[in-house]
């Protein structure tokens, strides 16, 4: 444990300060986003082995080198820091380069990934399929019955997986009166005003009715989607989320850190966005999929799917949606991004600041865990983007 002084001289402020209700807001977030398990109900995604990493390489002529963040030229150490970066990891050829750690952030230690967890829940639904456990062109409700009479009730899988429900939600991360602070209330996120029982997830989810249009025109970035993408997952599976992680990702993966999630009052995994990991381990999932599914000569995942994921999507449903200003040329398929830059990388992206990045043409692989103050920046999202890319063409 940290002494007082010595937390309060790390992170500028006291341990007694974070609270419930500010740990995602600046400073506190700097040390809550290492330390989830202690403000929201966790469960352990176990590791085969908690083994030492290798010592990261030597990072230093990459930070002194000045690169292009879209809107000028800095360096790679400037425009860490000023961006809320807490860890930057290079991969090339499957090494990793080296590693870049705040002076607040632990080396190794995990740090939650915000909405990347939608891209690991996407590939435990790519394992089952694989298995024959689970049909992306079956009806929700043939998984979720509870569904039936919700906006999904006419929604399939491979909907929920793209993003192409319509639902009557929308995603307010700053509005302490919207649907959206309810369902944070219910991932036990928010602090509960409604009485001694709060909400539950999937309960949540199924009371969302259906919104205008039809089902699989339109790519909206709805978080509740990939919440019950994890109960699909486990329904599916036959067991707990965080089993199904560890037995089809994590274990094959060789990660050497338990990674956690965030559960509600009933153990749901709130898989949209609750998973802490550590950097390393994050990187590891990024060499899988560059690979076409295979790491270190295992096969985790079937080459057909990992290829569908990085280029399919629909285009046409991209560009009436959310996110077409910031990617142009992009798509959306199995909650990872497809960028449309030259040589197709590909991402899957966090709220304040996460992302991981795979550009297969340079065989380059980009983590990035931040504590940047605001949940959603998208002129910082598009400096992201043209760093990543000019990053990954300079290793």
């Amino acid at each position: 444990m940290t002494a007082p002084n010595a937390f309060a001289h790390r992170y500028g402020f006291a341990r007694s300060d974070v609270t419930l209700e500010n740990w995602r807001t600046a400073p506190y977030n700097r040390w809550a986003f290492q330390n989830v398990g202690e403000l929201v109900p966790s469960a352990e995604i176990a590791a085969p082995a908690e083994i030492p990493e290798e010592p990261a390489g030597d990072l230093s002529s990459l930070l002194a080198e000045t690169v292009d963040v879209g809107n000028g030229s800095e360096t790679v150490a400037a425009f860490l820091h000023r961006s809320d970066a807490d860890t930057f990891l290079a991969m090339k050829g499957g090494k990793v380069v080296g590693e870049y750690n705040a002076p607040h952030m632990t080396p190794g230690g995990r740090h939650i990934i915000f909405s990347i967890s939608k891209s690991l829940t996407a590939i435990l639904a790519g394992s089952l399929q694989a298995d024959g456990l689970l049909d992306p062109t079956a009806p929700v409700t043939q998984y979720i019955p509870e569904a039936a009479g919700s906006a999904f009730a006419d929604a399939t899988v491979q909907h929920v997986l793209d993003m192409t429900t319509t639902i009557d939600f929308e995603e307010l991360y700053l509005d302490p009166e919207s649907a959206f602070a309810r369902y944070r209330r219910a991932t036990l996120w928010n602090p509960n005003t409604n009485g001694p029982d709060s909400e539950k997830l999937l309960a949540f989810i199924v009371s969302i009715a259906k919104g205008a249009g039809e089902h699989g025109e339109v790519f909206r970035y709805r978080s509740p989607n990939s919440d019950l993408l994890g109960a699909i997952v486990e329904r599916a599976a036959g067991q707990r989320y965080t089993e199904a992680m560890a037995e089809r990702l994590w274990k094959p993966l060789g990660a050497r850190r338990g990674g956690r999630i965030t559960v509600d009052g009933e153990g749901t995994a709130r898989a949209a966005g609750g998973i802490s990991v550590a950097a390393r381990d994050l990187a590891r999932v990024g060499e899988m999929m560059r690979c076409g599914g295979v790491f270190e000569g295992r096969r985790i995942l079937p080459e057909s799917w990992v290829r569908d994921t990085a280029t399919g999507g629909d285009r046409k449903a991209w560009e009436k949606g959310d996110f077409a200003f910031l990617m142009p040329n992009g798509s959306y398929r199995n909650k990872w991004y497809q960028t449309g830059f030259e040589g197709k990388p590909f991402c899957g992206i966090g709220i304040h600041g996460q992302w991981l990045y795979v550009d297969p043409a340079n065989e380059v692989v980009l983590v990035r865990m931040s504590s940047q103050p605001l949940p959603v920046d998208d002129d910082m999202d598009k400096q992201n983007l043209a760093f990543f890319h000019t990053v990954a063409k300079r290793l």
